[in-house]
């Protein structure tokens, strides 16, 4: 780690955002299935269970919308402190749920947490990291989902065999522990230096920036390189800046947007959330019998989510971003097309006494489906979980950077919320029809980064005007960024070869 030991370990706290999300989604994926919450709030069916899951992402979608205003208005660092004490509000009146409309209130409540923390941490992440690394910085956000997936999905699996209401009060209640440790954790983290700096607070930034980049040597070149660079970046922004949302609807702005909105859409669109969330379920669907195997199932789901992370956060800032994605896609698109395919020719649906789904598959079908689960979850572990958060964290200038990925952000939450309202209906009544729909989005995908997403790596975010400036067709665009990029590094050696 080197120089960049302060960077990883506040980038590492602040992930812990994510982490709150993941625990979410892997408790409520295990909780569906237990037999005392199904008693205690009355057997909901299809729609009940869609709305219980998606109300969370309802409550994401506003958090996130709101989060650009208090990001900006009161600091990135605070901002992710509120919004614990925001989400431990949730989860304490969903522990103390008495009906199934308190449990629904307690989830939008913690949804509004979640949202302000998904928009905010990739942001405050990707402005205290050095370029050359940042992309690995804020994947530590998607590192710390999945392992909040594996942690609620062990913790569900033990109190799965509590025979009474506390095997699923007791993994609800747990979630308070991670906020408020992030909470008391980012009282000792510093501010953003680029918030600082366009909050007219340059003497506390470079000292920020030294804490960052050089072991508190507020000299270091640089430190003081990237200072001026920021200050230099923030007078330009101010001499042509609107600061409002409207402005996100302006040329060349609103190429930006429209890919940000783009690419979380897309991130939702792989269909994660419906493994996530209901694959106890699919094992079930597809023949893994008992409660204890499919459960077993989905903490291996998660053991597996976790690992084909680490990759992506080792490498994505040497693959690229357009590479990953698009190798990604492909992955999944032919786990789920297989799946479709070996779904739809052996399928003997019928409908159990409590009105879940069996397609009596063949024994060999049942493990080929399962392994094309994880093969998905590799996929899109090692491409769109992390990249979905780190390319719109790192796309737009300074004076809008909250908004516009407030609304990106939001973006992302709504596809949550629309597929996970949908979703349990549409495994019902299609089952394999759901997979090769995800399997078509996914090939589209493969030609939309292509045509359309430019390469992001290794760019400071000072320099992404320079990428954004020219034709909207990425693919036909690289020949002038790379004559840029030559022009900079000759220009650099003349300025070095001068000054000696």
């Amino acid at each position: 780690m080197g120089r960049n030991a302060q960077a990883y370990f506040v980038g590492g706290v602040s992930a812990l955002g994510g982490f709150l999300f993941g625990f979410d989604t892997g408790l409520m994926s295990s909780i569906l299935e237990m037999d005392y919450w199904k008693a205690y709030f009355g057997n909901p069916g299809s729609v009940g269970v869609g709305v219980i899951t998606s109300l969370l992402t309802a409550g994401c979608f506003v958090g996130s919308l709101c989060a650009g205003y208090l990001a900006d208005r009161f600091s990135r660092k605070r901002t992710i402190m509120v919004a614990c004490v925001v989400f431990s509000l949730g989860a304490s009146i969903q522990c103390g749920s008495r009906n199934r409309a308190m449990l629904i209130a307690g989830r939008f409540v913690a949804g509004l947490g979640v949202g302000v923390l998904s928009m905010t941490v990739p942001i405050y992440q990707s402005e205290i990291a050095p370029s050359h690394i940042r992309g690995r910085l804020v994947s530590l956000q998607q590192w710390a989902i999945t392992w909040g997936l594996l942690v609620a999905f062990w913790i569900d699996y033990g109190c799965h065999f509590i025979k009474s209401n506390a095997s699923w009060r007791i993994p609800i209640g747990i979630q308070i522990v991670p906020a408020a440790i992030l909470f008391c954790s980012m009282v000792f983290m510093p501010f953003s230096p680029r918030w600082l700096i366009d909050h007219d607070r340059p003497d506390e930034a470079q000292k920020v920036l030294a804490r960052l980049r050089a072991g508190g040597d507020m000299q270091d070149p640089e430190v003081v390189q990237e200072l001026d660079d920021i200050k230099e970046a923030v007078r330009v922004e101010r001499e042509t800046a609107v600061r409002s949302y409207f402005e996100l609807l302006r040329f060349p702005i609103r190429r930006r947007v429209a890919l940000g909105v783009a690419i979380q859409a897309l991130q939702q669109l792989t269909g994660i959330n419906v493994i996530m969330y209901f694959a106890p379920s699919l094992f079930k669907q597809s023949g893994l019998s008992g409660d204890n195997a499919s459960l077993l199932a989905q903490g291996v789901n998660g053991v597996i989510n976790m690992l084909a992370t680490i990759p992506a956060i080792l490498f994505v800032d040497r693959w690229g971003r357009r590479v990953t994605l698009m190798i990604g896609s492909l992955g999944c698109a032919i786990t789920y097309f297989v799946q479709a395919v070996a779904t739809g020719a052996t399928q003997n649906k019928i409908y159990e006494d409590d009105g879940s789904v069996n397609l009596q598959l063949p024994k060999g079908v049942s493990y080929l489906v399962i392994v094309m689960v994880y093969l998905f979850v590799i996929s899109f572990a090692m491409s769109w979980g992390p990249i979905g958060w780190i390319y719109p964290s790192e796309i737009f200038p300074m004076h809008i950077r909250s908004k516009a990925n407030s609304i990106t952000t939001a973006s992302n939450w709504l596809f949550n919320f629309v597929i996970g309202l949908v979703a349990p209906i549409l495994m019902k009544r299609i089952t394999w029809g759901l997979d090769l729909i995800f399997a078509i989005i996914m090939f589209a995908a493969i030609a939309i980064i292509y045509v359309f997403y430019p390469e992001t790596k290794n760019r400071s975010l000072e320099d992404m005007e320079v990428i954004f400036t020219g034709s909207v067709w990425a693919h036909r665009d690289r020949k002038r960024v790379m004559e840029y990029d030559n022009a900079h590094v000759h220009g650099d050696a003349s300025k070095e070869a001068a000054s000696a």
